[in-house]
């Protein structure tokens, strides 16, 4: 019989879990509060006119540092799922023709139960209970946990206390996101520019990326100060005073954008506890994330393999 395994996340964390644990011999169930994978990783699709926008509103690029990493993105550049994208510097890398390609490969081929939000979790005799507004599930032998640090708190302060004592002590920077549409393109403007103003700390073209179409949709991110002092604010009054930011930076010259769009980003930036991953053999639950090693794409996906690779002991057969 097959270890039964659930994992509440299907960010980058989770479905490399879940991934790598499935070639293994377990059986995964994947949960995620969202209706498609990607996390901070995502990609916001938006129509305009008939014409179909898609915005890279999380992420906007990643690097590559550990070997092991290094190796799945020679993985996924073969597939071409993933591509450098120079405009944001000589190690970046995008994904194509979404930053969530990836991800979307990866839930394809694991599984994944979108639209369910997991709001309690229970252990008893039989194993671990995951409890959601679409009903209950389980049990299973083993879970996961893999979402944010402030989220995972509040889900493991019962189950699992020490756990939720790590999580709690990590504290993540927001990011106000305002999506913009221009109406032509605007020659001689950066495709990317490293803001140094205190509103907007990254302005970038998204059609400059490999793979994407080629129209006028950009992407602005706020500085975490601006963002953690404008947290009340609507996605609207957000995205008119970034881009008003944009057009002070601008010299004035900017046209009126014919869409946009704010999305506030509550846990964008982790700080990184340095433990790597959290395994419990007692109570066979575990947490992965970047927030367990630092702010970076790579440390999502090194959180996630580290913790499969301690849970592999477990499987019982095939």
């Amino acid at each position: 019989m097959r270890t039964s395994l659930a994992i509440i996340g299907a960010g980058l964390a989770g479905l490399t879990a879940g991934q790598r644990l499935i070639r293994r011999g377990f059986h995964v169930d994947i949960f995620d509060k969202g209706r498609g994978p990607g996390g901070r990783m995502s990609t916001r699709r938006e129509t305009l006119a008939g014409q179909n926008l898609h915005f890279d509103h999380g992420a906007q690029y990643f690097t590559v540092r550990d070997r092991r990493f290094a190796a799945q993105v020679k993985t996924w550049e073969a597939q071409g799922l993933v591509a450098p994208w120079p405009e944001a510097g000589p190690q970046a890398y995008t994904g194509t023709p979404m930053m969530c390609s990836p991800l979307v490969d990866m839930a394809q081929a694991t599984g994944v139960r979108f639209g369910v939000r997991i709001d309690g979790m229970v252990r008893d005799a039989h194993g671990w209970h995951l409890v959601s507004d679409a009903g209950s599930f389980g049990p299973y032998d083993a879970a996961i946990v893999a979402i944010p640090a402030e989220q995972a708190s509040e889900l493991l302060r019962w189950p699992a206390p020490e756990m939720a004592a790590v999580a709690a002590r990590q504290i993540s920077q927001p990011c106000w996101t305002t999506l913009v549409a221009l109406p032509a393109p605007m020659p001689g403007h950066p495709p990317v520019t490293r803001a140094q103003g205190p509103v907007l700390a990254w302005i970038a073209h998204n059609a400059t990326k490999p793979g994407r179409a080629d129209d006028n949709s950009w992407v602005l991110q706020s500085t975490p100060g601006w963002a953690q002092a404008n947290l009340a604010l609507d996605r609207e009054t957000a995205a008119r005073m970034m881009i008003a930011a944009w057009r002070e930076t601008n010299g004035g010259d900017l046209p009126e954008p014919a869409f946009s769009r704010g999305h506030l980003w509550r846990y964008a930036r982790s700080a990184g506890s340095g433990e790597g991953y959290l395994w419990s053999d007692s109570r066979q639950v575990g947490v992965c994330g970047d927030w367990l090693i630092g702010p970076r794409v790579e440390a999502a996906w090194l959180s996630g393999f580290r913790l499969a690779d301690a849970m592999a002991p477990l499987r019982t057969g095939t």
